[in-house]
């Protein structure tokens, strides 16, 4: 405690860049899985392409997948957002799809029925359905890339990944306890309001 009382500025910034990192990587992720997610609901020849590459992206290993990148985009935050993008994008896209394609078939006839063109559809009848599972992948995608955010500052990424590797190199505990126990904060208030927005939508589908 008395640590973090002297250093609590230095704990604010790292904690302002692992929110940077992990929102910017959740909002880039979301943006690439939406039309994937719906291309692979719609279209079920290439949705085992989709999916099967995402799925390959997820079981890259973390520290492998931040040294391949090394060369192209060097060390730093771009290297650490495109590696939590690649790691979420099998989640997001799964539960997109799983989503849409779990909409009910006769609210969907019907409101194909009443001259609804295909993106009107999507937008004002299958999203909403949808919502419940969308969060829910949001939910799991979140505290991972939170999670794995922390491995972010082998790269110079930056993060609270930095206060727990640091502490681990000068063998000073509390430094290291300030980190982990910050990012698990993180992690469970990210996770529980995201777990309440998923029974909100839940309700509101039904």
């Amino acid at each position: 405690m008395n640590w973090f009382m002297r250093n609590w500025e230095n704990v604010i910034v790292a904690l302002w860049q692992h929110i940077a990192i992990s929102g910017s990587a959740l909002l880039i992720s979301l943006v690439v899985a939406f039309p994937l997610g719906v291309v692979a609901a719609r279209h079920p020849k290439t949705r085992g392409i989709i999916l099967g590459v995402t799925s390959t992206l997820y079981t890259i290993p973390t520290m492998a997948l931040l040294a391949l990148l090394i060369p192209i985009v060097g060390l730093g935050r771009t290297n650490a957002i495109i590696a939590m993008v690649m790691f979420s994008l099998l989640v997001l896209t799964r539960n997109i799809t799983a989503g849409i394609q779990g909409a009910a078939p006769d609210i969907v006839d019907a409101a194909r029925g009443t001259g609804m063109t295909p993106w009107q559809v999507l937008v004002q009848v299958e999203l909403p359905l949808a919502m419940p599972a969308i969060v829910a992948g949001l939910r799991v995608a979140a505290v991972t890339v939170i999670s794995v955010t922390v491995v972010a500052a082998y790269v110079n990424a930056g993060g609270l990944g930095t206060l727990i590797f640091e502490g681990m190199a000068s063998d000073h505990a509390p430094k290291i306890w300030v980190g982990a126990l910050t990012a698990c904060a993180l992690s469970v208030i990210v996770d529980v309001s995201l777990a309440r927005a998923e029974t909100f939508f839940g309700r509101r589908a039904l």
